[in-house]
């Protein structure tokens, strides 16, 4: 140990002769052994410590017996024995702790902390732990005209157009240069995975893909933890080879569909276990994410536990090793006696009188101009004089002699500049002669000033209705347009008086000011911000004034005549106390150097006491550092007046260094060590004590070099060995005088227990010099002033009341107060205590003056999770690069948790000037905090690391292992729902095939209209007639036969917009006995995204030909095209616009009702593309339980409002009208992009009763139509050419759209395949009610692949139920019912009645066994209408078998089942079917493939994704996904990029907080970027693809360590 603390000290000449000069009788030359850098060793490796004194000697002995001849050893030790007897030996740590400052050693430099600091970084340099660097686009921050914004192309392969058709209605960012620059750079050293060769391709060099390799390895074994479950996983149709089958049925990993991006090969791809590829600069982000997280948590969580009981929040185990106080209990300390002086005045206004009528002339207040220079003289004579007439004004002309405005007693505030201290005076010592009570307060320059609205409440709370001011001050406040003073936010109505003298009144002669000896009445209210930022007002009585200025003149030996230069706010705390008012007491001479002359001149008040020869300056160490920092300027400068230099926040931990900087450098110029005084003071104890001015050539005062982790345990120790974890502070003098003054120090938590000596606590003050009460707020004024402190064993020590200080300290020998820190800077994380100030001073050492300012740091505590979190904010410099910024927050982070073993939460970087501040230049905290906490504080680079200081989550889950057996119990509980028998139908025969169906309606009812189309305008388009339909179908079939070459059981591609012709082709295609497959067209201006989906659904259905519309047709083979897809390989191609007029020979017949009819394709929100088959017996029994479960027949009209190309909207859109006879309005959804009233309008229009839309059509009509409600009740004429602009889209209601009334609507069915919306349906609902529209109305709908429509709410069956579960069950897979409002509960909507002939049961995915309605597990049907199997290449049968003809493992094992991948349950309710039964709801909670297995639980995205939006305005939507075991959260930005930063803590803090999960990575991006289907459902694993392959051009990527 010895020869690396040799080599941390420093060897300077002049310190080696202060070192020895304690040892006059030894010589360096004596002994070569002793070096100097061992002295300071032997002043703190032999220190007493907890050890006795005979011990403490043997041990010195011991040590030092190696390294000094014996007959020396004698003689140093003897030497050391009488240095040592300067301080008396006790019994605890503290004789040790403090030496003379002449026998500085390194250890107590004023730079130490730098030293530690860099000491600190070089360890955690040795790791050679590489960061990721956080993301940031180019073109952050700089807003671009929205005529030049352009959407960018990050449409994945397979995605469908919903999101497209969002984007483009959305504003979005321009794409700029590429952000490849900040990615690959790495922070430090040398990685493990280095960025540079994780961007190289397969054609690179064999070193490069060995590289790659050892990357992929990495990742792979992440993944090797993963559980990757694929039972469910539809089958990957578009592959070209067989896939494997695992153990369990799950799909193989060869090359998908979801894998491939946009222009991408799969030969340029290097694939990990699930086809993702890791050859991207944010998958080497991750990874170096992932090895930055592989360090030990401290304290380290137990591993799992197997139990599903409720999740507990981790506590940590008491550390045996904790420091604990060993001492004695302390004593009160008295302060010396108060001197006797004669001439001393009864009250203050008392000094005021006599000197302004015997030394008149005598100077009292110098005020500066804004370039330093007097600006005027204030005397005696003139302050006596102006407050007499003030105070005569107030009490005599603002009112009536019978109904005075003012009355003694009466608050009034005091509101002037700090440029302005004379009128200030004025107004103040008027106040007092009045007998008013002033309440000095800030000027407010704004409404949205920092602070503004808690000045309102001290105001409120004060009862103040009259404000004093100067006419300068006046002018310069808002104003109203009509020129009255603006109403601040919180303030209450106030009167402004002007206080100039030309508007005073001079008193009668026969009036005198009612002057009365100082009693307990208040004599002024003194404002005071809390920790949380509310403003109180501290009373401070007229006696407690007198008794502080006597305290003071004797402290400070205060003599008459003397010159003080004060640089502090003469408002408040030492500015007033000693610059207002001691000095008129002792008649000295004040000169205030206001803060705006400090920022023009740093140096000015230093040239102030250098030509006015001042005797006492005030300071702040900001104003030491300025003025150290600009001394250059003047070298003829002369300190040597100075005999007290008082430093006001001398308690701080960097006033040692901002101290001793100012002495060294102005020690030549006259400045003498000894008069330097720090202090310590409060508002609520006023000054608690101060240093006296030292002899010249006494010794300077102790320091004392503490521990960091004993302080954090809030015990005093030395600190012997780490000289990284040391704190040096300074002390701030003896307790102030006063006979009856006491100190203590106390528990600053809890009971005011007594501390032991070696214990740190709040000081408590009793003493007349103080603070009274908080003014209007006796609650908490009990708790501040009148506190009994009491013994360990919970006794009072006396009746008198002692006053909390808000400081922490300890009392020292010699009765020295020494404090380290303030409780409202008091962070207690995880038991242990740190001071905010603590923390600035160790980011203050990491080299700021590149990256941040000095003086503006804000330290702060959030509350996350059941403890606090710090949160540190610095203003960065504008010419600070990216880099530099990144890495001066890294070397933070590692500093701080080296030295005060604690992790940041957060750490944030804002622009230059844009943090809160203070009145006089200091950083709000409070209104930081506020502004952190609601996203407004817009950070320009921020680094979150929830990773590293949250230790308490719970403990994760762990599975039982094995497969849980199936007993008995499990057979009870399982629970088998079916839907309403379908009754038989007595009279005609029904039809099996559909192409029956339609000749059937063409020969006995062919005038009937079946389908109206409408356009934007809501005009029909284009109507179809059963017998028009019918002969359309059958040109189709002819043409098929004639130009197709079409054989029986072909597949034919129909590719159409949505309309009536895609109804005619699909019934053409039946009548010829093809198999329609339906595809979306593609968009004709973003061809490159859609075109290769509409290409793959050909290539994979084989489609032997393409119906579609002549300008598709062109389309199609446009050289545009030709860009994304071989257009020379498309099957043949018929344009059905042009048909020839023949008739088919015959109309094909299926010979049984198990024949396919069509296929179904759809992209499904895992990414995957999946074909269903449908049978013609599938088809009836389907449309036949939608008649019966909707009441259809012929005279019904039925609205629709969905994608007509998959699923239930595709059956509703071309089917169902057939089948049942209704006739069905078609409205297409793009349509409502250009005209959004288009849906409802033609709901009341033709008085709908039934309707069909999708989400995204709710959220249409919500989002643009919600704020329009009360001008779509407005009827108009045709006449009235009066539009609406709807601000939000930009679109105008035309008059059609006016006077909607939706009473008619009985049900409004959302389609989807999703958990129902419950907060989108219910804010639908409460929006348009004023329109007419039922609450019952809205129901839902639900279907899989394997079934397309399993509930449907129908019109007889009861209302959709909601029930509230606990979340934290849900993730254990338990359900259960909690009440509405319960903590973590989750509102769950009924997913619609089950149809007729459908059966459900509830399966555990993995046992394939039945499950009570207490489990949540997987939704199996059974079902006439279910889909025959997946459409595979190769037709393999196993994939049938896993998905389409499932049995149960017990219960009734002959039944086939299909699994729909989804996750649900079933509870019975209440209410009663149409049949008097007890109806059982169906509630779907998510996809089973898109759940997120973290930490042994079960998450569902949207539940997430829920609270995400929650967190800020700006978030439009979010999506979630894991990659690697870290949860990753995208979120869209839809204010200005400004606020992307703001984001990533609220983001990570909800999450946290209702999810017990800490989010690795937050992506921030533009509008419209999260993929979106047809149906409204965010494809996740698309954008997830595209997040990796680093296709989203995201505006931020936080990756949270």
């Amino acid at each position: 140990m010895l020869p690396v603390f040799l080599h941390i000290q420093s060897k300077r000449e002049r310190e080696r002769e202060s070192l020895f000069c304690l040892i006059p009788s030894f010589s360096i030359s004596d002994s070569p052994l002793i070096t100097p850098p061992f002295i300071p060793l032997f002043f703190l490796l032999f220190s007493p410590s907890d050890i006795t004194q005979k011990g403490y000697e043997k041990k010195r002995a011991k040590l030092l017996a190696p390294y000094i001849p014996q007959t020396q050893s004698k003689l140093i030790l003897s030497h050391t024995h009488t240095l040592l007897s300067l301080f008396p030996f006790v019994p605890f740590s503290l004789s040790v702790l403090f030496h003379p400052h002449i026998a500085r050693d390194d250890r107590y430099r004023s730079d130490i902390h730098t030293e530690a600091v860099q000491a600190a970084l070089a360890k955690h340099k040795e790791q050679k732990m590489a960061l990721p660097m956080p993301t940031k686009r180019r073109s952050a921050f700089v807003q671009s005209p929205v005529e030049n914004c352009t959407p960018p192309d990050t449409s994945s392969a397979s995605e469908d157009e919903g999101s497209l058709r969002r984007r483009q209605a959305a504003t979005l960012a321009q794409s700029l240069q590429s952000s490849e620059f900040w990615i690959n750079r790495s922070l430090q050293g040398s990685s493990t995975s280095s960025s540079a060769s994780s961007t190289l391709s397969h054609g690179e060099s064999s070193k490069s893909q060995g590289h790659n390799h050892t990357q992929g390895n990495a990742l792979a074994d992440v993944l090797a933890h993963t559980r990757i479950d694929g039972s469910n996983v539809p089958p990957d149709i578009t592959s070209s080879v067989p896939q494997e089958r695992g153990p369990r049925g799950e799909t193989g990993t060869g090359p998908a569909v979801k894998g491939m991006s946009r222009g991408q090969s799969r030969s340029s791809m290097m694939d990990t276990a699930d086809g993702v590829p890791v050859n991207s600069r944010v998958s080497t982000k991750i990874q170096q994410l992932l090895n930055t997280l592989k360090r030990p948590k401290r304290p380290p969580l137990s591993e799992f536990f197997l139990d599903d009981a409720e999740e507990i929040v981790e506590v940590p185990r008491p550390d045996p090793n904790t420091p604990r106080p060993e001492g004695r209990q302390m004593v009160p300390v008295k302060g010396e006696p108060l001197g006797v002086v004669s001439n001393w005045p009864p009250a203050l206004q008392a000094s005021l009188a006599r000197w302004g009528a015997t030394q008149a002339k005598s100077p009292a207040l110098t005020t500066l101009d804004i370039t330093g220079k007097p600006l005027y003289t204030l005397t005696y004579g003139k302050l006596w004089s102006r407050s007499l007439k003030l105070a005569y004004t107030l009490l005599n002309k603002l009112g009536t002699k019978s109904e005075p405005v003012l009355r003694p007693g009466d608050r009034v505030a005091l509101v002037y500049p700090n440029s302005d201290p004379g009128m200030f005076w004025v107004a103040f010592y008027g106040c007092l002669l009045a007998e008013v009570i002033p309440v000095p307060i800030e000027v407010p320059l704004s409404r949205k000033d920092a602070g503004s609205q808690q000045i309102g409440f001290l105001l409120g709370s004060c009862g103040i209705s009259l404000a004093l001011t100067s006419e300068i001050c006046l002018k310069g406040l808002p104003k109203t347009p009509n020129g009255e003073i603006v109403q601040f936010k919180g303030w209450p109505r106030l009167r402004w008086v002007v206080t100039d003298t030309k508007y005073l009144t001079k008193p009668s002669k026969d009036w005198q000011p009612h002057i009365p000896t100082a009693n307990t009445d208040t004599a002024y209210i003194e404002y005071k911000a809390s920790k949380e930022g509310t403003v109180m007002g501290v009373a401070v009585s007229k006696v407690s004034m007198l008794t502080h200025c006597q305290a003071l003149t004797q402290a400070c030996n205060y003599c008459e005549g003397e010159t003080l230069v004060n640089v502090l706010d003469f408002k408040k705390d030492m500015g007033l106390w000693h610059g207002v008012l001691t000095s008129v007491m002792n008649r000295i001479h004040t000169i205030s150097v206001p803060y705006a002359v400090m920022k023009a001149c740093p140096l000015s008040w230093v040239q102030r006491v250098h030509v006015s020869k001042a005797r006492v300056a005030l300071v702040k160490c900001r104003d030491l550092h300025w003025a150290m920092m600009a001394h250059r300027e003047q070298k003829d400068i002369n300190l040597s007046s100075l005999r007290m230099l008082i430093v006001a926040d001398g308690a701080n931990p960097w006033s040692v260094s901002s101290c001793d900087a100012f002495l060294n450098v102005f020690q030549s110029h006259g400045l003498k060590p000894e008069v330097i005084c720090p202090c310590a003071s409060s508002p609520e104890a006023m000054t608690v004590a101060i240093r006296r001015p030292g002899a010249r050539g006494a010794p300077l005062p102790a320091r004392a070099v503490l521990s960091m982790g004993g302080l954090s345990h809030g015990v005093i120790r030395v600190n012997t060995e780490d000289k990284n974890s040391a704190l040096t502070v300074q002390d701030v003098g003896h307790v102030m005088p006063g006979g009856a003054t006491l100190m203590c120090i106390v528990k600053p938590d809890g009971s005011p227990m007594l501390c032991k000596t070696d214990e740190i606590g709040e000081i408590v003050l009793n003493s007349r010099a103080g603070g009274t009460m908080y003014y209007g707020l006796s609650g908490v004024t009990k708790n501040t002033f009148e506190v009994i402190p009491v013994n360990s064993g919970g006794t009072p020590i006396g009746d008198v009341t002692f006053t909390r200080t808000g400081l922490l300290g300890f009392v020292g020998p010699g009765s020295l107060v020494f404090v380290v820190g303030k409780t409202e800077g008091l962070l207690l994380v995880s038991g242990r205590r740190h001071n905010a100030d603590d923390l600035v001073a160790t980011a203050l050492a990491v080299e700021p003056v590149k990256t941040v300012y000095r003086g503006r740091i804000a330290v702060f505590s959030v509350n996350v999770f059941y403890d606090e979190r710090i949160v540190i904010v610095a203003e960065q410099r504008p010419d600070a690069s990216e880099e530099d910024s990144f890495q001066w927050m890294s070397r933070v982070l590692q500093a701080i948790d080296s030295i005060h073993q604690v992790g940041l939460y957060c750490l944030a970087l804002v622009p230059a000037n844009t943090l809160p501040k203070t009145p006089l230049g200091g950083i709000h905290v409070s209104e930081t905090k506020h502004c952190f906490l609601e996203g407004s504080l817009h950070p320009c680079n921020i680094l979150m690391c929830p990773h590293t200081c949250v230790t308490n989550l719970p403990k994760p889950r762990q599975k039982q292992p094995g497969t849980m057996g199936v007993g008995p119990a499990s057979i009870m509980v399982g629970n088998l729902v079916a839907g309403k028998r379908i009754a038989q139908a007595a009279g005609r025969e029904l039809h099996q095939f559909l192409s029956e169906a339609l000749q059937w309606r063409a020969q006995t009812d062919p005038d009937h209209v079946l389908f109206m189309l409408l356009n934007a305008k809501g005009a029909a388009v284009s109507t179809a007639t059963s017998l028009q339909l019918h002969k359309r179908a059958e040109k189709i079939t002819a043409s098929l036969q004639e130009r197709g070459g079409i054989n029986t059981g072909d597949n034919v591609v129909l590719l159409y917009p949505p309309g009536i012709d895609l109804i005619a082709a699909f019934y053409g295609c039946l009548y010829a006995g093809c198999i329609p497959v339906t595809v979306r067209p593609p968009h004709p201006q973003n061809l490159a995204a859609t075109l290769p989906t509409v290409r793959m659904i050909i290539d994979v259905s084989k489609a032997s030909c393409i119906l579609t519309t002549q300008a598709l047709m062109k389309t199609l083979r446009s050289k545009e095209a030709a860009l994304s897809v071989n257009v020379k390989t498309w099957p043949t191609i018929i344009d059905t616009d042009d048909l020839s007029r023949k008739r088919p020979p015959h109309i094909y017949k299926p010979p049984t009702a198990e024949m396919l009819a069509y296929l179904d394709f759809s992209v499904s929100t895992t990414g995957m593309l999946t074909g269903v088959k449908i049978s013609h017996a599938a088809v009836s029994a389907l449309c036949r339980s939608i008649k019966l479960q909707c009441e259809l027949y012929s005279s019904r009209q039925v609205a629709i409002c969905l994608d007509p190309y998959c699923g239930l909207g595709f059956v509703l859109w071309c089917i169902s009208s057939v089948y049942s006879g209704h006739q069905s309005i078609l409205i297409p959804p793009m349509e409502l992009e250009s005209s959004l009233p288009l849906w409802l309008s033609t709901l009341s229009q033709y008085k709908i009763r039934d309707t069909f839309c999708s989400y995204s059509v709710m959220e249409l009509c919500t989002k643009g139509l919600g704020t329009q409600t009360e001008a779509l009740k407005v009827r108009g004429t045709i006449s009235n050419t009066h539009t609406l602009m709807c601000a939000c889209w930009g679109v105008c209601l035309s008059v059609q759209a006016r006077g909607l009334n939706l009473s008619c609507v009985r049900s409004c069915v959302v389609v989807a395949e999703e958990r129902p919306r419950l907060t989108l349906s219910q804010s639908f609902s409460k929006l348009f009610k004023d329109l007419g529209l039922s609450p019952r109305a809205v129901s839902t709908a639900f279907g899989s692949r394997v079934n397309l429509a399993i509930c449907l709410q129908g019109t007889a069956g009861p209302d959709p139920s909601t029930v509230y579960v606990d979340m934290k069950s849900l993730r254990h897979d338990r359900v259960r019912l909690v009440e509405r409002g319960a903590p973590q509960s989750l509102p769950l909507m009924e997913s619609g009645t089950i149809l007729p002939g459908v059966r459900v049961i509830i399966v555990n995915p993995e046992t394939k066994g039945p499950l009570g309605d207490s489990h949540l597990g997987e939704i199996w049907v059974n079902s006439p209408h279910n889909a025959s199997g997946y459409y595979t290449i190769y037709g393999e049968e196993s994939l049938q078998a896993a998905h389409f003809n499932m049995r149960l493992s017990f219960g009734e094992p002959h039944t086939l089942w299909a699994r729909t991948g989804y996750l649900g349950f079933v509870r019975r309710t209440e209410l009663l079917d149409a049949a008097g039964d007890r109806h059982d709801a169906l509630f779907v909670v998510g996809l089973l493939d898109e759940t997120l297995e973290l930490r042994g639980l079960r998450y569902h995205p949207i539940d997430i994704e829920t609270s995400v939006s929650r967190a800020h305005r700006s978030i439009a939507e979010s999506a979630v996904f894991t990659w690697t075991n870290l949860l990753v959260v995208v979120a869209e930005l839809s204010g200005s990029e400004q606020e992307a930063l703001d984001l990533v803590p609220l983001v990570t803090n909800v999450v946290l907080e209702e999810h017990h999960l800490i989010v690795g990575v937050v992506v921030v991006v533009d509008p419209g970027v999260i993929p979106i289907n047809s149906r409204g459902e965010k494809q996740r694993m698309h954008l997830r693809d595209s997040f990796l392959a680093d296709q989203l051009d995201p505006i931020y990527v936080a990756y949270n360590m």
